[in-house]
């Protein structure tokens, strides 16, 4: 039986659009994910939202709407982010969900029951964005928030409190006895120091606001947050139900990583351990807390226009892009810094000229030398295929234990050590002489073969980060699967190789001034606060006339099975073509009254799954913050263009 693999982020809270902080944990624990799954791992990966609390119930108020839409609306909105990554979670929790509430209840009836919860009572300096207490020792100057810096208030409240003090001693000496629990080892000092000082009973209940878990036997009190939140990772697994078998499975499996930003470190490192201790349930989880993602003048802010958001990184470059540089600039322990130039000049070096100049170089002399086939038969060894092969071999070694210790960064490292060995291979052979000697033939076609054989190792190696990069280096070298496996990581194991005729780029070397002014142009676009817009830049007329714009007749529709604010519609587009089209406009339009209508399509949109539906277009409609309106047509036929 394959080894158990349970990953997880945090749950994040919806009160923004997601930025690449929270998209750097997203991607993390999918690379991860994935890793495992190279390995023959039976990988689990668990993330969603946490949408509970005052914050929530003031954003919803001031919309004009109701807690849940709210939520509902966000939720929808990430997912379809995860899903335009390609994040290969396996569960969504949302706090709201009942499967959740249920358990969170069942936890904190028997935290009460047997005394470690009890009533009293809570003063102290609330800040609400933080949805946090504080006393007045720890506040800044006007008695401001020590963490977001905005003035805090005074509140006196009935509270629930959770005998974090019962447990201290056991957490240390757990700490201690499992000195690999919290990564990396800084973290793990502050969180000893933390204790250290003393713990204080957590309030764990609030009444001043009623968007929560209702404590069951007392419901004018609201579960908050630490309990609430916390829960989502056994509560997702179906723990303390009758459906407890991923539980079982998982968080009593082989493996179990929470990987968290170092901001709340504290409530998983000390609240989240203690409330399975008291629970009497295993903690099986290993804690990561990774840095930050800073701009050049500081941590990111919304407020000072400074935030990176994911969707115009993926819009203008690409998928591959947007992974390689979150995984590879972010230092392990250590915080980032996002700068256009640094992300240009990772692109236009390590993926361009690094990466893909090897493939485009390996295939095309490939092609010159050999009409695109080569194999082992009768090869000539030179002086330098040692050195390359044992490279290879360390490469796999190290790659293994850099990924096993969540150093992302470093296994990339690793491979890029590959990639530079390899092209220096070429350079300390020189094909292009030995190609001018008959006589050196087989070993000309014995570089070439090195060659490939290091591409599919660096391919290999490189699937759970290069995720559409990858399946085209396989397809150019013409590489089944049998051989991109992890098992097939030795070198020699693949006999032939038949390249296809033309090397496709895998990344367009990209003008250094023009893109790093364009980046800077889309962080400081104007923003809406609650649905911040994707500030597009200009396009020429040739851009434009890229677009195939044509008039289709939706000759069916029918509700998502997976998703309330997406439609499925079957559009006839003309010339006997009938294509599948998912839309986000389930909200404004029952389907039967779209079908017979005529509307403008994009028929020329690369395909995508759609919460696991194939979309094959795009229908055109007009939105603002009251509603949304497709573009109909009324004389117009199916394939009729638009211009």
């Amino acid at each position: 039986m394959a080894k158990t693999f349970y990953i997880t982020t945090p749950i994040y809270y919806p009160s923004g659009k997601l930025h690449i902080g929270n998209t750097y944990t997203t991607v993390l624990c999918d690379a991860l994910k994935r890793y495992k799954e190279l390995r023959e791992f039976d990988a689990y990966y668990l993330t969603g939202m946490d949408e509970h609390g005052k914050k929530i119930e003031t954003v919803a108020n001031e919309r004009g709407i109701a807690p849940i839409e709210h939520v509902n609306e966000m939720a929808e909105e990430t997912r379809a982010l995860w899903d335009r990554l390609q994040i290969k979670y396996d569960d969504f929790i949302r706090t709201t969900e009942k499967r959740h509430k249920t358990v969170v209840q069942k936890i904190f009836e028997k935290l009460l029951d047997q005394g470690d919860i009890y009533l009293g009572t809570y003063k102290g300096y609330y800040c609400m964005p933080c949805e946090s207490f504080y006393t007045e020792t720890q506040l800044e100057d006007n008695h401001t928030c020590p963490d977001c810096g905005r003035e805090t208030s005074q509140l006196e409240e009935e509270s629930y409190f959770f005998k974090l003090s019962k447990y201290q001693k056991r957490l240390l000496q757990f700490i201690e006895q499992n000195p690999d629990f919290i990564t990396p080892e800084t973290r793990k000092n502050e969180v000893i120091a933390f204790i250290q000082q003393g713990l204080n009973d957590l309030s764990v209940s609030r009444t001043t606001f009623d968007w929560g878990i209702k404590v069951v036997s007392n419901p004018k009190h609201v579960v908050y947050v630490w309990i609430d939140a916390l829960s989502n990772y056994i509560s997702a697994l179906g723990y303390s139900t009758e459906n407890s078998q991923k539980y079982e499975r998982y968080w009593q499996g082989d493996e179990v990583i929470h990987v968290v930003g170092k901001d709340i470190l504290r409530f998983h490192a000390i609240y989240w351990p203690i409330m399975l201790m008291a629970l009497d349930v295993p903690i099986t989880f290993k804690l990561h807390a990774h840095g930050f993602y800073m701009m050049k003048d500081g941590k990111m802010s919304k407020s000072k226009g400074q935030v990176i958001y994911p969707d115009i990184i993926l819009k203008r470059y690409g998928l591959d892009e947007l992974r390689y540089f979150l995984l590879r600039e972010l230092p392990y322990g250590g915080d980032g810094v996002f700068t256009p130039e640094a992300f240009i000049e990772r692109i236009n070096f390590d993926l361009a000229n690094d990466f893909g100049n090897l493939l485009n170089r390996t295939v095309s002399m490939i092609n010159k030398y050999f009409d695109g086939t080569i194999s082992t038969k009768d090869l000539s060894p030179t002086p330098f295929d040692e050195n390359l092969t044992e490279m290879m071999a360390e490469t796999v070694k190290e790659y293994k234990k850099s990924m096993n210790n969540l150093k992302l960064a470093q296994a990339l490292q690793d491979v890029w050590r590959l990639i530079s060995r390899s092209n220096k291979y070429i350079d300390e052979t020189t094909p292009w002489v030995l190609a001018k000697d008959p006589e050196k033939k087989s070993q000309l076609e014995n570089v070439l073969y090195h060659l490939a054989e290091s591409l599919r190792h660096i391919g290999i190696l490189l699937k759970p980060i290069l995720i559409e990069a990858t399946p085209s280096l396989f397809n150019q070298l013409n590489i089944r699967d049998e051989f991109t496996s992890w098992q097939s990581l030795e070198f020699g194991k693949k006999k032939s190789y038949s390249v296809i005729k033309k090397p496709i780029p895998l990344f367009p070397r990209l003008d250094v001034e023009e893109e790093v002014e364009a980046i800077r142009e889309l962080i400081l676009g104007k923003e809406d606060h609650q649905t911040p817009e994707i500030i597009i830049p200009e396009i020429s007329i040739e851009d434009f006339v890229k677009l195939d714009l044509r008039i289709g007749k939706v000759i069916a529709s029918e509700k998502h099975p997976d998703a309330d604010k997406l439609l499925v519609s079957k559009i006839d587009i003309g010339q006997n073509q009938v294509r599948q089209i998912v839309s986000g406009i389930a909200k404004h339009y029952d389907p039967e009254s779209l079908v017979g209508k005529s509307v403008v399509v994009v028929t020329n949109l690369k395909p995508v799954k759609l919460r696991g539906v194939l979309s094959e277009g795009m229908i055109l409609a007009g939105s603002n913050k009251q509603t949304l309106e497709v573009l109909f047509t009324k004389k117009l036929n199916p394939g009729d263009a638009v211009k």
